[in-house]
């Protein structure tokens, strides 16, 4: 009987070891799966998020036309809003159907006929973000009728290539891909899509060693059968029948054998138990691979927070604020070393161009002056994007300069339709030592608050005119004790008593008049999470040099006299000075630091300078 048991024991380990290395091997399934669709006749080809995400883990795209290639994914809806009414070939997925469907949509956004099919798995939950790159490869010019894509703010990712383009996006829900040639030529026509597949044994582990410790109980049992038959076979000497001793009464037991039989049935009872459960586990967890080769998995549950707190999505995700900030500080680093407005036009508009403009004008006409300050490189400290899926978008950012010993400056930029770019309407440093209240985090954003809104002491449009009266009035001005005076550094070069110390100087011939105005461009607001406000605003101030006596000549210096062209003047000279601020607007009813209008940062620049009219 011990031969037996062992016998069954080897078999089990056979069967076991077997059967966890064929799974490994023999019978473990595909490592990847991929489906490849033949694309329509328009330039351009658009990819919808569902065909990235109908299978778990990374997408490696490869994309096959002839010449030049380019590859950019970014948010469903803004790849289709760039492409606006455009002719393009859109390649979707629906759960549950067999085929991607290829539809070629024409100009004006009708919906087109022809389909395209391909076999396509079933859809499965979305992956982190993706990273890749790709060496630049030139282009060809694009026609008038498609724009150039290159460099769009919108793209999370962009890449380009020649013939063939292969990358792995590992791309989230709501992530399109947009794929062109030049604009002219149709667009690439093959697209290959694969995933991984998860195609490992978890069953092989326990059926190895299972099988393992099952030969080695085959072995202990054919060993211990081995010495149980040559003790039985051994030679048996008689001895002399000796009388017997009185015994005392005593239980009666088993026989030996009897016992030992039955603890063999026991020992073969559990080994086949145990035999038979690891087989029958191991077919169970092995059924899935042994079936369609894919895992069954939940059905994607959206955790976008727009869509789930009804919110509108941000205007930028962090990762493409990066982008977009990294490239603007490249543009206007190469414009102020090539005093360039026209390349600085691409990324500043508003206030922020208009003092990099006159800066240049100054500094050609005379190089012996200060430029304006340089847009110091570094990393994005806060990101407070719009929650808004329309244009124009908004975004507040605070760039920590890589130089410690700069001070933080503070932008604020807006887009103004899908195909043009984030630029610079205002920008200013901040206050040193001063800290901008918290705000919500990048991933929610903020709604921006219009700017005649009555939640803070003053209405965001009304702030440039009340500190403008605070600059020329001092505290005769009706709003002065509304704003913090202690921390405005501002106010020591062109508030009042540096406006009346420039009076005095000025030689007796002269008068100095000081004014100021609104400047046209728009306050741009933000909520912060004590119910007050971020507010960016503008202000013209204007000083107007005029002669006291007829006949008599006002002489211009310094950057008046470079931005104006003049150096004298029988009539006087206008100068404007733009200044840009950011302030911390509290909410009405707000008490202790919370009390008073704060000046967060400013910018002030010469912008323009005239002879009197």
């Amino acid at each position: 009987m011990r031969f037996v048991i062992a016998i069954v024991l080897f078999v089990a380990a056979l069967v076991t070891i077997g059967l966890g290395i064929a799974q490994r091997t023999i019978l473990a399934g595909p490592d990847s799966f991929s489906t490849t669709v033949e694309t329509g006749s328009a330039p351009i080809t658009v990819v919808d998020g569902a065909v990235l995400n109908a299978l778990p883990g990374t997408q490696r795209v490869t994309v096959t036309g002839s010449g030049a290639i380019f590859l950019a994914y970014g948010r469903d809806s803004d790849v289709l809003a760039w492409v606006g009414d455009l002719a393009y070939n859109h390649v979707t997925y629906e759960p549950g159907d067999a085929a991607l469907t290829v539809r070629t949509v024409p100009g004006g956004g009708t919906d087109g006929v022809g389909e395209t099919a391909t076999p396509t798995p079933a859809p499965s939950a979305p992956s982190p973000t993706a990273t890749d790159s790709a060496d630049a490869v030139e282009l060809v010019p694009f026609s008038g009728a498609v724009p150039d894509p290159r460099g769009s703010d919108l793209w999370v990712q962009e890449f380009e290539g020649s013939n063939e383009l292969v990358r792995k996006i590992n791309a989230p829900q709501g992530i399109s891909l947009i794929i062109m040639s030049d604009g002219i030529a149709a667009a690439p026509g093959s697209l290959e899509f694969e995933w991984p597949l998860d195609n490992s044994a978890p069953a092989s582990g326990p059926l190895l060693i299972a099988g393992i410790l099952s030969l080695l109980a085959g072995l202990v049992v054919f060993l211990w059968a081995l010495v149980h038959a040559r003790r039985r076979r051994g030679p048996r000497r008689k001895h002399p029948k000796l009388p017997r001793s009185p015994q005392p009464k005593r239980l009666k037991r088993a026989p030996q054998r009897k016992e030992l039989t039955t603890g063999q049935r026991t020992m073969a009872a559990a080994g086949g138990i145990l035999s038979v459960s690891l087989l029958l586990s191991g077919c169970a967890v092995g059924g899935g691979v042994l079936g369609s080769g894919i895992q069954p998995t939940p059905e994607p549950t959206n955790t976008d927070i727009g869509e789930a707190n009804d919110l509108k999505p941000t205007a930028v995700t962090e990762q493409q604020l990066g982008r977009i900030v990294g490239k603007l500080l490249d543009v206007v680093a190469q414009a102020d070393t090539d005093k360039d407005a026209k390349l600085a036009a691409t990324r500043l508009a508003g206030p922020a161009l208009a003092a990099r403009t006159a800066s240049y004008i100054i500094t050609k006409k005379d190089p012996k002056l200060a430029a304006i300050a340089a847009l110091p490189a570094g990393d994005v400290a806060l990101a407070l994007p719009q929650q808004n899926d329309s244009w124009p978008r908004s975004v507040f950012a605070v760039i920590e300069p890589a130089d410690s010993t700069l001070a933080p400056v503070a932008l604020m930029l807006v887009q103004e339709s899908p195909r043009e770019n984030y630029k610079v309407h205002y920008l200013m440093t901040l206050e040193p030592g001063l800290v901008i209240p918290p705000v919500a985090p990048a991933q929610l954003g903020a709604v921006q608050l219009q700017a005649d809104n009555a939640l803070g002491l003053l209405p965001p449009d009304q702030l440039a005119e009340a500190y403008g009266d605070i600059l020329t009035l001092g505290e005769k001005a009706e709003q002065f004790t509304q704003f913090d005076a202690e921390t405005d550094t501002l106010r020591l070069d062109i508030g009042y008593e540096a406006k009346q110390k420039r009076k005095k100087d000025l030689p007796s011939q002269a008068k100095i008049e000081f004014t100021h105005n609104a400047n046209v461009e728009a306050p741009i607001s933000f909520p912060t999470n004590d119910s007050g406000q971020i507010v960016a605003v503008a202000l013209d101030d204007i000083e107007t040099v005029t002669p006291v006596e007829a006949g008599a000549a006002i002489n211009a210096k310094g950057t008046v006299k470079a931005l104006s062209g003049r150096a004298q003047s029988t009539k006087g000279f206008v100068a404007t000075y733009g200044v840009q601020l950011l302030f911390y607007v509290p909410p009405v009813g707000g008490d202790g630091a919370n009390s008073t209008i704060q000046l967060l940062g400013f910018s002030s620049d010469l912008v323009a300078a005239k002879e009197v009219n």
